[in-house]
């Protein structure tokens, strides 16, 4: 049997499609879609996945599921799901199943009205790798153009040095991202289809952005300022000097102006917002909307795979028109393969520019005194080792990633979470704990993460997904990961003792914020323990569960290549230069010594325009 006939018949078990509706019909066509975005191990597990269910039904009855009965199905199904050396076989597909039953339910029963008039995007000077020379010259090249490549390559530029942006990714404009559905984008703006994994106990979806822009394309909008606790550490346990709180504060402030945050307007933020607001407000806890950087914000809520509406200003819209105007260039579809270094040259190793590989396997080169690695910190190390300048043993290593986990509370009446902000309100009540709750949606036919069981009951609570708000907790965690390859990127994250505790925590207090709301029923996202009626049933149910029973997500990797003043400890000096070579820095959230604690774009973009500062002030004096 084919493998698309094998997920035609798993998505029928699993919606429970008894031919009444016409939308499950078209769900394993977008999932055949959605399996072709992921990375070639991701793919093949889930088919593999899908074959073991068409197994188990031929056992049990003779016949594939493409041949059973509705009935027949969700006999089948329930009967996997009650054996639970087996459920990890449902959770394999269960994922992308409900990506796209989601989206094609939305698209059938709510059709997208026609895209409004995309704004015109600031200008950029973007040439694809193909049309770029063999050989060429910059003062200095940047290696990435997310939060911290971009304000590295706008200041330098404004310094008058020739520079060039490196981009492995793709220009995507407002206007494209208009055209089509929220899912149909997410497999090109994310690395991996959005597959990253960090293998541990349990494993860990770490998603990350692959665009001019970065993951700043893709990533909430919301603009914390990073916590003053953080930089005291930064300055005394780390002996960095740019972490004074009134230098870095005037970076942050620069910042803040170019990418225009401002707090997110009630008349948008959605009912998922202001359920948030009201369960906070009845618990007397500290929330508030969120600071972002969507000034004119629609309430689109699909900042998380491009902004339609061009409000939320991402650093190609920005920053990088900046750099350019400032005479910056950008080159896409460059996958940077290494960093050249002259290594006999009198004072030691010193950079001489990068070799990169276009889409079709030719290479080019461009010759520079300045490299700024700005990958980000899951691929920093490895090209740092592919270049040979991954002798450092801390390199690689010190990786914190906000380890979140989602609950969602059913409601009597529809809360309709996507429509409104997507990220809209923060409840900072037990922030100081390490506990960050903010009110997070999926993007319209998104967001069914959380639903419990398969067959019937799994269709009963999409039916039922608009009468839904959710919340999300991320936690300020122990650096925990690494970062290990060089031709290829593997990340092993182990969650601490620690960090598993505050998990825990922040699941009952998320459930705590909904039952206030006035919520039925808290969804926990855990599949031995999916539901819970009261905050007490919540937390005796929580009991019995483990951290390695959640599935996790994490989104802000920070820490890989860590500045600090300690050689031993840290392979970036204090001022973001790569120790054992001249002429490499390091200017994105790699460079953070520790976890930031919050979302950290304003902190990235102020750590690059601070070791951007020294670097051309260094430049123009020699």
């Amino acid at each position: 049997m084919s493998a698309q006939n094998r997920l035609g018949g798993l998505v029928a078990a699993m919606l429970a499609d008894d031919g009444g509706t016409s939308w499950p019909g078209a769900v394993p066509r977008r999932l055949d879609a959605v399996l072709g975005t992921m990375p070639a191990h991701a793919r093949a597990g889930v088919k593999a996945a899908a074959a073991a269910v068409d197994a188990y039904a031929a056992v049990r009855t003779g016949r594939r599921l493409r041949g059973l009965t509705p009935a027949e199905r969700e006999t089948v199904l329930s009967s996997l799901a009650a054996r639970s050396s087996l459920l990890p076989v449902l959770d394999a597909v269960k994922v992308p199943v409900m990506l796209a039953a989601g989206t094609e339910r939305m698209l059938h029963e709510e059709p997208a009205p026609p895209p409004a008039l995309a704004p015109e995007d600031p200008p950029l000077d973007c040439v694809p790798s193909a049309e770029w020379p063999d050989r060429s010259t910059a003062d200095a090249v940047v290696v990435g153009s997310g939060a911290g490549g971009a304000i590295a390559a706008r200041t330098l530029a404004r310094a008058g040095m020739r520079v060039v942006v490196l981009e492995e990714g793709a220009h995507h404009t407002t206007a494209d991202f208009g055209r089509r559905a929220p899912l149909d984008r997410f497999g090109e703006l994310y690395r991996d289809g959005g597959g990253t994994i960090a293998l541990g106990n349990p494993p860990v979806v770490l998603p990350v952005g692959r665009a001019v822009g970065g993951t700043t394309v893709v990533n909430s909008g919301t603009c914390y300022r990073t916590p003053e606790r953080v930089l005291a550490r930064w300055r005394d346990a780390y002996g960095l000097p740019l972490a004074d709180s009134d230098a870095f504060g005037e970076c942050l402030d620069e910042v803040e102006r170019t990418v225009r945050v401002e707090t997110a307007s009630l008349d948008v933020l959605g009912r998922n917002g202001r359920t948030a607001l009201l369960g906070a407000e009845r618990l007397g806890w500290q929330a508030a909307p969120l600071r972002r950087n969507a000034t004119g914000c629609k309430g689109s809520c699909q900042c998380v795979v491009g902004c339609p509406t061009g409000a939320k200003q991402s650093v190609q819209l920005s920053v990088l028109p900046d750099a350019c105007a400032a005479g910056a260039r950008i080159v896409t579809g460059a996958y940077v393969r290494r960093v050249l270094v002259e290594r006999d040259r009198p004072g030691g190793p010193r950079a001489c520019g990068v070799a990169v590989r276009r889409p079709d396997g030719s290479e080019l080169e461009i010759l520079s005194p300045l490299v700024v690695v700005a990958a980000g910190a899951l691929y920093s190390p490895a090209l740092l080792r592919r270049s040979g300048l991954g002798g450092h043993p801390r390199l690689g290593r010190n990786l914190a990633i906000h380890p979140a986990a989602s609950v969602a509370g059913r409601f009597a009446e529809p809360v309709t979470a996507w429509r409104g902000v997507l990220q809209s309100v923060g409840v900072e009540e037990l922030h100081g704990d390490g506990i960050l709750i903010e009110a997070t949606a999926g993007p319209p036919g998104m967001g069914s993460f959380v639903l419990p069981g398969v067959g019937r009951a799994l269709r009963r609570e999409l039916d039922g997904a608009a009468s839904l708000a959710t919340l999300g907790a991320m936690i300020a965690d122990l650096p925990s990961g690494r970062v290990l390859g060089a031709r290829r990127t593997l990340l092993r994250y182990d969650l601490a003792q620690r960090d598993a505790g505050r998990l825990m925590r922040a699941i009952e207090a998320m459930g705590k914020v909904l039952f206030a709301a006035g919520a039925d029923e808290v969804l926990t996202g855990i599949p031995s323990a999916p539901k819970a009626h009261s905050q007490d049933e919540l937390r005796e149910l929580l009991r019995g569960v483990t951290a390695k029973q959640l599935h996790l997500s994490a989104f802000h990797p920070t820490g890989t290549v860590a500045l600090g003043a300690d050689p031993q400890t840290a392979p970036a000096d204090t001022e973001g230069r790569l120790r054992g070579v001249r002429g490499v820095l390091i200017a994105d959230g790699s460079a953070l010594p520790s976890c930031p604690e919050v979302n950290p774009q304003l902190t990235i973009m102020a750590m690059a325009l601070a070791i951007g500062r020294t670097a051309s002030g260094m430049a123009q004096s020699a």
